[in-house]
């Protein structure tokens, strides 16, 4: 149970003239979902608030509700900072500390708004935040957003829009149910969904039967020339560089989900997905059973996130990153080793 003065946090959001909906770097279906939900919600309060992320996010979830009104903070930066600067509260979706907003994070540093943290993520960072909805023992920030909207007293307002945007972030950050959700309010929130009217398996299909021709080809170019396995370490990994991604005329979104299948192998414990970027080596860890990705995100790859399923970011070039990688994972190999699954 979370402890939270919702009545507090009513009067807030009464209060404020200007409200700022945000997630991370990189938004994914819950943070997505979550976030044009929570809106919902806000608007059927009559309130107007804007949502805000980062950077753009994959094409397969452009069709939800109100998906056209997101603003993406290093398209329309000046817009952004002005919804930031101008906001009474700032809502913060999916992330666990204001570094996961990447350039946003100076702006909301220097907001004068009260900002409210709902995420489900290890360790958040609470001073960055003055009130804070938190737990890890849930499937994804869409269950808890539904949980805060119950809280709040707003279960009511629920309708198909909301829903959807609420299904797609617990299904998505589910694996379409296949972890992180041993919960049975998972179910029972989902089957609450379904009652308002949405179709679960055309929002299934939106999402995960859409693939352009490049996404499968750079897929099967994955698993038949890049993927390598370690089985000193229960590892595999896959590492696409910048050129390989050019080679599959790459969009935001094509290599979501492709670490799960090395993760998928027989006597595989731990799969690591490296792209290469402008900027840096994007890293997406996952494992499985009792070894934590998370710390070794933390503690190696300036990242984190859940026990089972994190990020992070290597500065290094690509291949200096895969030996660093091989490095951290001979230091987790006894580890590792008594892991179960």
């Amino acid at each position: 149970m979370i402890h939270f003065d919702f009545k507090h946090i009513e009067e807030l959001i009464c209060r404020s003239g200007s409200i700022v909906v945000t997630s991370h770097h990189n938004p994914d279906g819950d943070a997505i979902g979550s976030a044009l939900a929570l809106a919902a919600f806000l608007r059927k309060n009559r309130k107007f608030p804007s949502v805000l992320v980062p950077n753009d996010y994959p094409a397969f979830l452009k069709w939800m509700p109100s998906g056209d009104q997101v603003i993406i903070f290093n398209k329309q930066e000046e817009r952004a900072r002005e919804v930031i600067s101008n906001a009474d509260l700032i809502f913060c979706l999916d992330y666990n500390a204001l570094n996961r907003t990447d350039k946003m994070e100076v702006d909301l540093r220097k907001a004068g708004a009260v900002k409210i943290l709902i995420d489900h993520h290890l360790q958040p960072e609470l001073n960055d935040f003055d009130h804070h909805y938190s737990t890890v023992q849930t499937s994804s920030t869409a269950e808890l957003v539904y949980r805060f909207a119950l809280g709040c007293g707003w279960d009511h307002l629920l309708d198909q829009e909301i829903a959807t945007g609420l299904f797609v972030g617990i299904m998505t950050d589910t694996g379409s149910f296949s972890f992180s959700c041993n919960y049975p309010d998972t179910f029972r929130i989902t089957a609450r969904l379904i009652e308002t009217g949405i179709n679960p398996e055309k929002i299934h299909r939106q999402v995960y039967d859409t693939y352009s021709e490049n996404r499968l080809r750079l897929l099967g170019f994955c698993l038949g020339e890049k993927l390598t396995v370690l089985p000193e370490f229960s590892t595999a990994y896959i590492a696409l560089s910048k050129d390989d991604l050019n080679r599959f005329h790459y969009q935001v979104g094509d290599t979501e989900g492709i670490v799960n299948y090395a993760l998928s192998i027989e006597n595989i414990k731990i799969a690591v997905l490296m792209t290469e970027r402008k900027d840096r080596i994007r890293i997406s860890f996952r494992s499985k059973g009792d070894f934590s990705v998370n710390l070794m995100a933390r503690l190696h790859f300036n990242g984190g996130g859940h026990k089972n399923a994190a990020g992070g970011d290597s500065f290094a070039p690509l291949d200096e990153t895969i030996i660093k990688l091989k490095d951290v994972l001979a230091q987790y190999r006894d580890e590792i080793a008594r892991s179960s699954y």
